[in-house]
């Protein structure tokens, strides 16, 4: 079989709402969920193995970057992937980014240090934003506006659900065949992905001219690595202010002034600066970037106190989280069929939004007495809401700007998203930074000063402020079953004791009652690492909770434009 071709007179738009039968579109939606889905659960599935892989390749000093650089890449290349999109068809774009992603693959399982792994990473970045940026544009090509929500909230839910298979997935590889087949799983999926989408994927192509402006991707490339590079650093506050740092934060500046020059009177433009002229998608964006940074607090810090405040096992806290991703996947299905129904798309961003808010405040709530059923709760309560959310964001503002434009303004959403993802998780990581170095050295301070001097160097190895902050509580190579800070501090004591009572001149009843006093800081040292923990974390939630709330301002001033039946000529503009 072969794609489809369709011959349409330069400077008219392809119709392919029309021209493509149900069973092709059905085809070809197969095939982008696939490319999707391997895109999204390459994250996870990751993340489960990166203990083994540094365990193994021993370069601890790379943990972060092998996320780092995959995030570099697929940031940076969203929004020059999207005008790609529109000016070569989304077919084309997407092919090329599997192939990409897939030749990272390979470049991951092969890698013999960790530094070769960062790099590969990075690879695999390049192609993921190919994809992730293509795959959300295709359903407003072959769909009418009308009938586009079921299918964005399909999409949506397979991001939902690699979250779910992901860490099992990774899991079961990592412990059985190896680390590696992590990333070669990834060659099957990606073949099957590629066969569907030559088989019956048109080209995907407005039928419009369109021209890449290569200068204004650089620029873009230019203001956004050094930033990104610079957010992604772990540092103290002071930090922020080191000339390199500054230095690199200047030519972010600098790289952003010039694109703006170049790009603002550029009819080829990779951001159209027209696009900011339509109110509908300048709303949308910011909430795209209010809500990125606070779905990503969510997702990067209820582990945290889960495995610091509550003692959970890594698995058990990704349990947790099981919630969230089933209320994501329902909700979304759900709304999807509603708006198919009644066209009304503005009602389930509100609604979403005034869950997300109330989970937020709910996680806000948390404390070191929380258990995990209670985590369960109130992510299940935020997922509800962030379910609408996604989707029906990307079809308002895909339903509010002129079809040329449709590959482009979805990938801009998807930038301000993962920007204000980027930026969220910097500024949050030095709200946990700095509270919890607060909290332990206020907490531990008078915990301290009470310790018998016999162990109070035990005290200060196993209750170490910083080591605490940097690492938690949980033992390193303490696999499945960690031992709490208290359990390690009593085995110090008992050793200790046990010493002290060997010698000739020991008071034992002396000792046994200083014993049972450092038993008893013990737990009290416990206890107050546990509370700053649970204190950092909601601290970070008191921050995203704002976010959330102007988030739904912001949507409640965005616009609804009707669902059309049709597909508009290309000259038509929605929402100006």
């Amino acid at each position: 079989m072969t794609a489809p071709t369709t011959h349409m007179p330069a400077g008219e738009r392809i119709d392919y709402a029309s021209l493509l039968e149900p069973r092709t579109k059905a085809l070809v939606l197969a095939g982008v969920m696939m490319a999707l889905f391997l895109a999204a659960l390459d994250q996870t599935i990751v993340a489960t193995a990166l203990p083994r892989i540094v365990g193994e390749l021993q370069g601890m000093e790379y943990y972060a970057w092998t996320s780092t650089s995959y995030l570099l890449a697929s940031t940076t290349m969203v929004p020059i992937y999207g005008k790609l999109s529109d000016s070569l068809g989304r077919r084309t774009v997407l092919l090329t980014g599997i192939g990409i992603f897939l030749v990272g693959s390979v470049l991951c399982g092969l890698s013999p240090s960790m530094l070769a792994l960062v790099v590969s990473r990075g690879v695999q970045g390049l192609g993921a934003a190919a994809i992730t940026s293509t795959a959300f544009a295709v359903p407003a090509d072959i769909f009418a506006p009308a009938d586009r929500p079921r299918y964005q909230g399909i999409f949506g839910a397979v991001f939902a659900l690699a979250s779910i298979i992901g860490p099992v997935l990774g899991g079961a590889l990592t412990d059985g065949v190896g680390w590696r087949w992590v990333f070669f799983i990834n060659l099957p999926l990606g073949a099957l992905a590629v066969a569907f989408i030559l088989a019956k994927m048109p080209r995907l192509h407005s039928g419009l001219e369109s021209k890449v402006d290569w200068l204004g991707a650089l620029f873009l490339v230019t203001a956004t690595v050094p930033l990104l590079l610079t957010l992604r650093g772990d540092r103290p506050l002071a930090g922020w202010l080191a000339p390199e740092v500054l230095g690199m934060l200047g030519l972010s500046l600098v790289g952003l002034v010039l694109f703006v020059l170049v790009e603002r009177k550029n009819p080829h433009a990779i951001i159209p600066f027209a696009l900011f002229r339509n109110r509908v998608f300048v709303l949308v964006t910011l909430t795209s970037m209010c809500i990125g940074a606070a779905f990503f607090a969510a997702l990067l810090f209820i582990s945290v106190l889960a495995v610091n405040s509550l003692g959970a096992t890594a698995r058990a806290a990704g349990m947790a989280m099981l919630p969230l991703t089933a209320a994501v996947v329902s909700t979304s299905v759900i709304t999807a069929r509603f708006v198919h129904r009644t066209g009304r798309y503005k009602t389930m961003i509100v609604g979403g939004l005034v869950l997300t808010c109330v989970g937020l405040f709910l996680l806000r709530t948390l404390s070191a007495d929380s258990t995990l059923t209670s985590i369960g709760l109130c992510v299940f309560v935020f997922g509800c809401g962030m379910g609408p959310v996604m989707p029906m964001l990307t079809l308002s503002i895909q339903n509010a700007v002129p079809f040329q434009h449709v590959g482009t303004a979805t990938a801009g959403r998807q930038f301000f998203q993962q920007l204000g993802q980027v930026v969220g998780s910097a500024i949050f990581g030095i709200v946990l930074a700095t509270t919890l170095a607060h909290g332990l050295t206020e907490r531990l301070g008078p915990v301290r000063a009470e310790v018998p001097a016999a162990v109070q160097p035990q005290f200060d190895a196993v209750f170490d402020a910083d080591r605490l902050r940097k690492g938690g509580v949980v033992e390193e190579g303490a696999g499945e079953a960690p031992r709490s800070a208290e359990n390690r501090f009593a085995d110090e004591v008992h050793a200790k004791y046990d010493a002290l009572r060997r010698a000739p001149s020991a008071d034992a009843e002396a000792l046994a009652r200083e014993e049972a006093r450092a038993l008893e800081l013990g737990r009290a040292g416990d206890r107050a690492v546990r509370v700053s923990f649970a204190r950092a974390v909601t601290r970070v939630f008191d921050g995203a909770f704002p976010l959330g709330l102007i988030a739904l301002v912001l949507a409640l001033f965005t616009r609804e434009i009707p669902l059309r039946k049709g597909t508009p000529r290309a000259s038509a503009v929605a929402g100006e």
